[in-house]
């Protein structure tokens, strides 16, 4: 193995976005010799990462089309991590310069978003990275040398957008590789750390940085809807259920309900005939309510055209409650959502650079 890091090392030196002798080369190597070295070690590393045999994925990637300037081959769970636009993995990065290697805890650095490739927003990175730390940390104290910034000396953007997305990552320089045993230490390590994050993030509802739930559902329905293949790759697939949906609505009304009661309203749920959600009135004040309750942070939800046009039309007597952060208890039956943080805006006035469309209807005169 230390052999095979090596040459991609020397191959990196002298890349091209062309498919030359040498990048083909490159190609076989990450995507099928390095890929089979650590297949060798499936079993280890499904232990390491407390995961089935079966549910551990491996793959090398150097560009499609043109040769990528950082080529990469990553470990990683097929049900959590299915691509590698999404969620957490242990990966080999070149450096651009060939004069370093580093094996990364890391993640998906780009996401779907209103149908298109995405870099994510570095400060959506940092949150997650934020949240991934501490899960590790006293892990991660048994290895003073882990790196928590890479340097890819990549020229490309995309060579140097894996940077950001690094958890911790040991180096390994062209010249001082080690031997086989070393790197299998070092591997299994890393996968361990990989196990503690799948492990957290299958016991909560929202990863801080992640895309809400619900944007991720509508995103996909909507690629779905009009026969995109992207609409088959990507997100982690930890939709929310019937249920799960209905608790979070009935949670985030009856946090609103309180709201407003509490200031002297009468309140009337009117979600199930109305295009919005609660009817207000106070002497001879209305008030034309929209509730949306969400297990994220809250800072984007998903808004329906109809939606839009009545509380455009209600305004100024038009509020939008947010109620963020509700938790679900899935070990009871029916699933249960408890807290939230409830803002709300009023009047609430929906300017156009806020709203992103994630799908049209075309008339195409057929």
């Amino acid at each position: 193995m230390n052999e095979l890091l090596t040459e991609v090392l020397g191959l990196q030196k002298v890349w091209q976005a062309k498919n030359t002798k040498e990048m083909q080369r490159r190609g076989v190597l990450v995507r099928t010799e390095i890929r089979d070295w650590l297949r060798e070690h499936a079993e280890p590393l499904a232990a390491a990462m407390e995961i089935p045999l079966d549910d551990l994925g491996v793959e090398g990637k150097d560009g499609a089309g043109q040769r990528a300037e950082v080529a990469w081959t990553r470990v990683y769970s097929k049900s959590r991590t299915p691509s590698a636009t999404d969620g957490w993995y242990i990966v080999y990065l070149f450096s651009g310069d060939g004069e370093r290697v580093y094996l990364s805890l890391n993640q998906g650095t780009t996401e779907w978003n209103a149908g298109e490739l995405k870099p994510r927003e570095p400060a959506a990175l940092k949150k997650r990275i934020a949240w991934a730390r501490p899960l590790i940390k006293q892990v991660v104290a048994e290895r003073p040398d882990l790196l928590t910034q890479i340097l890819l000396a990549a020229r490309t953007k995309l060579g140097r957008g894996y940077e950001p997305g690094n958890v911790v990552a040991i180096e390994y320089q062209r010249d001082a590789i080690p031997n086989p045993d070393v790197l299998s230490d070092d591997l299994l390590f890393m996968a361990r750390l990989l196990g503690l994050l799948y492990k957290a993030a299958g016991d909560v509802t929202y990863v801080p940085g992640d895309l809400p739930v619900e944007v991720r559902e509508a995103t996909q329905s909507a690629a779905a809807t009009a026969n995109r293949r992207s609409a088959r790759k990507g997100g982690q697939g930890f939709l929310l259920t019937a249920a799960e949906r209905r608790a979070i609505e009935n949670r985030s009304v009856q946090l609103a309900t309180q709201h407003f009661e509490a200031q002297g309203w009468t309140v009337k749920d009117v979600g199930a005939s109305k295009p919005y959600d609660l009817h207000l009135t106070r002497a001879d004040e209305k008030l034309h309510v929209e509730v949306k309750g969400t297990t994220s942070d809250g800072s984007q939800i998903i808004l329906t055209r109809a939606e839009v046009e009545w509380q455009r039309k209600f305004a100024p007597d038009n509020a939008l409650v947010i109620v963020h952060s509700i938790e679900l208890n899935r070990t009871v039956e029916p699933v249960i959502a408890t807290r939230g943080v409830l803002h709300c805006t009023s009047p609430w006035t929906i300017e156009e650079e806020t709203l992103t469309v994630i799908s049209y209807i075309h008339r195409t005169g057929l």
